[in-house]
């Protein structure tokens, strides 16, 4: 089975880079990013900054470095906490990164249905009172955009900005996992810079729905990308010649975002097929507002579960979904997924649950 014939939606970190981006890569010039010369990282961190509003920008190899050196950065007292949502990223799959690596404490709060987390559960976990020493300080609030496990939610400038509001209420910093970034931008029809305007610091992963093969970036002012960059070296992640990378990364931030709304639109296709199998269940209008879809196995009516699904479909049919939990499955729409392949799963997806009723 190769991998050109397969139907993979198991995540948009799938993607191969397009044709634009091999050649952007082969002609890429390159210098030593360490010793920070490398022109197409340098291009690449200046258009990341001007595009997210900040004042400079920091090439990484991961997301997960990205999240983590931000947090190490704004928690660099000892005893120093972050509060984020109990379904974030951060949280749940980095390793727990900020407390292995940077003995920062993590606390968290319910996250809503559609990502956000509620204002008066933040603040009722914030701890700054410094004359107490039972505790350990509240530095920084964490937000996912858009939020993965709640299947895509996208955070609104609105609801963004009174988190904002809160921190500097509190005197915290305010970080953005962007992730998904872009995926929120174009759905709201926003400029991305306006979504983090109140956020101290943002990632922005590139090779989800951007499609780079490689990277993450770290947008903030001059200064924290300073100490960013010491962080990033302590970590392993310095990088020489990595504008053969960056070469990838610009064709992500100038000719792929283009393309996510046509993601969101199969993204929709497929949850609206999905809700008219028996057994299937799935809310098109609230449940899917980017490119990520989860749905449930009613397990009264299907014999299988997600995995036994999951093992079917590729066996079968080449198509690659992900199990998220006993019944629970997630599907992510990418530029590699046309409406033709949208349209095949649904039919195969039909056929195996039909032959699966209890």
């Amino acid at each position: 089975m190769s991998s050109s014939s397969l139907i993979d939606l198991r995540s948009d970190t799938v993607t191969k880079p397009s044709a634009e981006m091999r050649q952007a890569m082969f002609e890429a010039d390159v210098g030593d990013d360490v010793y920070g010369d490398d022109p197409t990282v340098l291009k690449l961190q200046e258009m990341a900054a001007k595009l997210l509003g900040k004042e400079a920008a920091l090439f990484v190899p991961s997301g997960t470095m990205a999240n983590l050196i931000c947090v190490l950065n704004h928690c660099s007292q000892f005893g120093s906490e972050i509060i984020l949502g109990d379904e974030s990223h951060i949280h749940l799959f980095e390793q727990g990164g900020c407390s292995t690596l940077g003995r920062v404490h993590i606390r968290t709060v319910p996250t809503q249905p559609d990502g956000t987390l509620l204002i008066k559960d933040i603040e009722q976990r914030i701890r700054t009172v410094k004359d107490d020493a039972h505790f350990p300080l509240t530095k920084l609030i964490c937000l996912e955009n858009t939020h993965n496990r709640m299947g895509g939610k996208i955070l609104t400038r609105e609801y963004i900005q009174s988190v904002g509001q809160l921190c500097q209420q509190y005197g915290l910093k305010l970080h953005m996992d962007g992730a998904r970034l872009m995926n929120a931008a174009v759905e709201l029809n926003i400029e991305p810079a306006k979504l983090v305007e109140c956020c101290d610091s943002v990632s922005l992963c590139l090779s989800k729905g951007l499609a780079a093969p490689v990277g993450s970036l770290i947008v903030s002012t001059e200064e924290f990308i300073r100490e960013a960059r010491r962080l990033r070296k302590v970590l392993g992640g310095g990088m020489r010649q990595a504008g053969i990378l960056a070469a990838a990364g610009i064709v992500s931030l100038t000719q792929m975002p283009q393309l996510l709304k046509l993601d969101h639109q199969n993204a929709k296709l497929l949850a609206e097929g999905l809700a008219k199998i028996s057994g299937c269940e799935i809310d098109p209008e609230k449940d899917v507002q980017t490119n990520i879809v989860f749905f449930e196995i009613d397990s009264n009516r299907i014999k299988i579960d997600a995995s036994a699904l999951a093992h079917l479909l590729k066996q079968e049919h080449q198509i690659l979904i992900g199990a998220s939990g006993k019944w629970k499955c997630r599907l992510i729409t990418h530029y590699m997924i046309t409406r033709e392949n949208v349209e095949y799963v649904l039919k195969q997806m039909r056929d195996v649950f039909e032959k699966n009723q209890v």
